[in-house]
């Protein structure tokens, strides 16, 4: 009878338990999800911290994410919550009321929102002011060096307070003590002249481009000495920058943090062999040190959850700091800047062990590349136009930049 009793209380407790133990599945849309290490690591490690929580994600094309996406909050679909891939996506999808604000839940939970450098203010519609995701990662421009090419050249190491004209300087005493390259840049807008934006204050869509000119004569006067590749002969020759680097003749290349992952690859696989370092990109005389340019990947939360709490929890631990480090240790960039995220990305195996390349991965600001707005697809068509002409030179940069003005203020928002 004892034993009886004992195992009838035994079911009583579990079943006054089986409620609290109920598992909550979240499902939650992204792209990619096979080939991209960062979600499985995050369902690993969200699920691990909340084991009655489980992570489904939905894979959608890369190339279809936007359309497919759209479709599914347009049609009701209860998946609980969106990556977004592109800042129009989320501009468009808070109009339309498929997501939830997140202002109350962010003040609720005291969610430090300077631990972005600026990248959370992406996700604020421009209608309402209101806050419709948070950013978990975000990718931004640093130098790369090849410290190897320094040493040989008896020229000190970039710091990470530096000006664009010291940099123009050090990319000449290079390349004329080793006879290579002193610096790359890779055919693109933002590899060349995007750097006006990292004032926070500049934007590439706000019709006066005056603010280029600088950028594209240093430019033009490095290709001209010899000290950099010709956009001709890159153009002509289909040169890859992640390529170019790699050959060993190049001192330095402003580029996107992901090449961090790429590098330490080529060195493991033996396509490079030197020492290499990353520091901050240059910054023009009254422009804070450490000011960057990027663009952010964030998380939403859909209005037709039926989970819109455990949605919330998840959402902002995938954008806090434990949420970062997991994201940190797979070699991606998350956007939560701390000291601590900084360290588990410097761990990396390859990763310079140096200390300006570890302070590097603490930028003070990033800047929107592109900004969000009607008519910027439109600028920004525009822009790259008159770039690719400037660059072959078959305007000049006066002439490039007037044209800029004057086609992109048809699509100005007045």
């Amino acid at each position: 009878m004892k034993k009886l009793l004992a195992v009838m209380l035994a079911v009583l407790m579990v079943a006054a338990l089986a409620p609290a133990m109920a598992e909550t599945t979240l499902k939650v849309a992204g792209w990619d999800i096979t080939t991209t290490p960062y979600y499985a690591a995050i369902k690993a490690g969200y699920e691990a911290a909340n084991p009655d929580v489980v992570i489904e994600w939905v894979d959608l094309a890369s190339q279809d994410y936007n359309i497919k996406a759209s479709t599914m909050l347009a049609g009701g679909d209860t998946t609980d919550l969106y990556c977004v891939k592109e800042l129009s996506d989320m501009q468009n999808w808070s109009n339309e009321g498929f997501l939830v604000s997140m202002d109350e839940l962010i003040a609720a939970d005291g969610v430090d929102m300077t631990k972005y450098a600026g990248m959370d203010t992406c996700y604020v519609n421009v209608g309402d002011g209101k806050q419709y995701a948070l950013p978990f990662r975000a990718d931004y421009w640093v130098m790369f060096y090849n410290k190897d090419l320094f040493d040989a050249a008896n020229v000190p190491y970039p710091t990470n307070d530096w000006t664009w004209d010291e940099y123009a300087q050090i990319a000449r005493d290079v390349a004329g003590a080793t006879g290579a390259y002193g610096t790359h840049y890779h055919t693109w807008l933002s590899a060349v002249a995007n750097w006006s934006v990292c004032d926070g204050v500049n934007t590439l869509a706000d019709g006066d481009y005056e603010d280029l000119k600088y950028f594209y004569e240093l430019y033009q006067q490095l290709e001209d000495d010899g000290i950099c590749m010709t956009y001709d002969e890159l153009k002509a020759s289909g040169l890859h920058y992640s390529g170019a680097f790699a050959q060993g003749n190049v001192a330095m290349m402003p580029m996107g943090y992901w090449y961090v992952s790429t590098l330490i690859g080529y060195i493991n696989d033996g396509t490079a062999d030197f020492n290499w370092g990353i520091c901050a990109v240059p910054h023009l005389e009254g422009v804070e040190a450490g000011a960057s340019f990027g663009s952010p990947t964030g998380i939403a939360i859909s209005a037709h959850s039926a989970n819109q709490e455990a949605a919330w929890d998840f959402a902002s631990w995938m954008c806090s700091e434990e949420g970062a480090k997991v994201i940190a240790e797979t070699g991606t960039r998350p956007a939560y800047v701390s000291e601590a995220v900084a360290e588990v990305m410097a761990s990396a195996a390859g990763f310079p062990t140096d200390e300006t390349s570890k302070a590097a991965l603490l930028p003070t600001s990033i800047a929107l590349e592109w900004p969000i707005g009607e008519g910027v697809n439109e600028i920004k068509s525009i822009v790259n136009e008159e770039h690719s002409l400037i660059m072959t030179r078959e305007l000049t940069i006066d002439e490039g930049i007037a044209e800029m003005e004057e086609r992109a203020a048809e699509f100005i928002a007045k």
